[in-house]
């Protein structure tokens, strides 16, 4: 669905984007990466508001810039609030659904719609000025759907909501993929995402770390030794046990507050292993986790390198 070749754009002497390439296909796909990381850049370009400095971006098989057919397919969902305060939301939704070509009846009636979709019948006569920041997120979500695009990009569209926000506008979101729509949406806040979709996009200090599926981009982790965390009842003898197998490369014994630590390069083995381990020492078990099977960990390795 989006092909970038060679990517980058620059402001003056700051480099937002720095030569990416990659292929994001349909569904949903989550654009990771912390603030400042060009996330909110490549969506610019990806609606066709900047013009890349170098390389190109295509969209459904079509270049972006000065492309208004093409963006016609398009909604945008914007971090940043760009509304006409003195406008009641189904005003500004019916107005920005008229910019996308609907007729006045047209643009009414999708208004009309998708406001009741995300959740704002009840308030869309009420000036823009006296809306909170979700009934914001909410409207700017509406707006995008106005005209029915095919492709809808989401810049951190969950900022500011509720968590009974947040909860209905990640259905919302995973219900209109289900339906046929392309989605591309942006957080900084990994787990958000995660409940979204397992296909991702990880950008970092302006170039993709890692693009893929989450256990395709956790397998490039290999090389790192997986933290495990253990509490039981005799730490000590549980260490002793599990640092005599081969694919155990430390142990941390801990003191009386904390869990004792195991560092593995082959953590499937080493969860083959335990039980048996575990069942011979006589060890009562109290809590078994990984810190690094969740996307929080394949985005600390990939950036930063284990700590």
């Amino acid at each position: 669905m989006i092909v970038a070749r060679g990517l980058s754009k620059w402001y003056g002497q700051v480099m937002a984007l720095n030569n990416v390439s990659f292929e994001i296909g349909e569904g949903v796909t989550g654009l990771l990466g912390p603030n400042g990381a060009g996330k909110t850049t490549f969506m610019r370009l990806l609606t066709g508001q900047l013009r890349p400095s170098q390389g190109s971006l295509t969209l459904l098989g079509e270049p972006i810039w000065n492309n208004p057919g093409l963006m016609r397919r398009v909604g945008f969902c914007p971090e940043e609030d760009a509304f006409y305060d003195d406008l009641s939301g189904l005003e500004f939704v019916t107005a920005l659904a008229r910019l996308s070509g609907l007729t006045r009846a047209e643009a009414t009636a999708r208004a009309l719609a998708v406001l009741e979709q995300v959740g704002m019948s009840e308030h869309m006569h009420r000036e823009l000025r006296g809306y909170s920041r979700g009934m914001r997120q909410r409207t700017k979500l509406a707006q995008a759907l106005a005209h029915d695009p095919d492709v809808l990009v989401l810049d951190e569209p969950l900022t500011g909501t509720d968590p009974v926000g947040r909860r209905e506008l990640r259905m919302l979101i995973a219900s209109l993929a289900e339906a046929g729509k392309h989605v591309i949406i942006s957080s900084h806040v990994l787990h958000e995402v995660e409940a979204l979709t397992r296909t991702f996009t990880l950008i970092h200090r302006g170039r993709i770390v890692a693009s893929g599926d989450v256990h395709e981009i956790r397998q490039l982790m290999d090389e790192h030794p997986h933290q495990i965390v253990i509490r039981c009842d005799r730490p000590r003898d549980l260490a002793q046990a599990l640092i005599a197998l081969d694919h155990v490369s430390s142990t941390e014994i801990p003191t009386e507050t904390e869990a004792l630590r195991v560092e593995t390069r082959a953590p499937a083995e080493f969860f083959d292993a335990f039980p048996g381990v575990v069942l011979e020492t006589g060890v009562v078990v109290e809590e078994f986790y990984s810190e690094d099977d969740d996307l929080n960990a394949v985005f600390r390795y990939l950036v930063k390198g284990p700590a």
